[in-house]
């Protein structure tokens, strides 16, 4: 799994692994994997939590070692990373692979297509994605523009 991670990750990883690791002996308790990975900046539900521990055969009374904690540090991030699927379902629209799709194709999607947004949360989105005088939303751009800050509520 250290692989798919940065060595900064991984060096803060370690450093708050080592905060919960209190008997100084390479692990933390399965009841306080949900709060490490909090403090890391990830927010895993406590059946997501359940199901990492499933994953790898361990309960909420047992322990895990730091590689085992990368590894589901590692599958957590892979859930939360947003600007991925963003990207991907973009690149499905762009079946050209041109690297853009019309705003007007992309607000039609948004606005009825699963959780359907608003005409107005498709403005903001697009104002932010920062749309070309030539109506194209380029696909990086917009995945980056709208995962950077937390939508404003």
């Amino acid at each position: 799994m250290a692989k798919f991670l940065t060595q900064d990750q991984i060096n803060e990883f370690k450093e708050c692994f080592s905060l919960y690791d209190r008997q100084r002996k390479g692990k933390i308790e399965a009841r306080e994997l949900i709060t490490v990975m909090r403090c890391l900046g990830s927010n895993p539900t406590p059946s997501e939590v359940q199901r990492h521990l499933l994953n790898h055969t361990t309960d909420w009374s047992g322990e895990l070692d730091f590689s085992t904690f990368l590894s589901i540090m590692h599958r957590q991030l892979q859930q939360e990373a947003p600007q991925d699927e963003i990207l991907e379902a973009m690149r499905m629209a762009d079946k050209e692979q041109k690297g853009f799709i019309l705003a007007s194709e992309l607000r039609a999607k948004l606005t009825g297509l699963g959780e359907k947004l608003t005409h107005r949360e498709v403005d903001e989105l697009l104002k932010e994605a920062g749309v070309g005088t030539d109506g194209r939303v380029h696909c990086e751009q917009f995945a980056k523009a709208v995962t950077r800050f937390p939508a404003k509520r």
